[in-house]
């Protein structure tokens, strides 16, 4: 198993920015992808960015909705994940869950929510 705890959300105005943190405990060895998703109300759940590891090395991928202006970065030391956000928008308002993938099965967290106001 795998435990994911979210921090750092919060209300902010257009414009401003955030930084995600998700700290990951338990059987965190063979985690090989870990992300960020988020669920605005009325809404289904959607990806918002990923990094994953392989033979080559880490590779990050970002929904168009948010490159450019989002981050994600992992602490692999400390079994943290981060997601810089900037220039946020209304639209970015959400619960943000972080996610992590170990052996084929998906672990998340219980959210942290992300409003920004126009």
């Amino acid at each position: 198993q795998v435990q994911l705890v979210e921090s750092g959300g919060g209300l902010v105005q257009a414009g401003g920015s955030l930084r995600l943190s998700c700290a990951a405990s338990g059987s965190t060895a063979s985690i090989n992808a870990m992300g960020w998703d988020r669920q605005a109300p009325g809404k289904q759940r959607e990806s918002v960015a990923q990094i994953s590891t392989d033979a080559i090395g880490n590779f990050a991928d970002y929904a168009d909705s948010v490159k450019g202006r989002f981050t994600i970065s992992r602490d692999y030391a400390n079994n943290i994940l981060y997601l810089q956000m900037n220039s946020l928008k209304p639209e970015d308002t959400a619960v943000y869950f972080c996610r992590a993938q170990r052996l084929g099965v998906k672990f998340w967290g219980q959210g942290t929510q992300v409003t920004v106001s126009s």
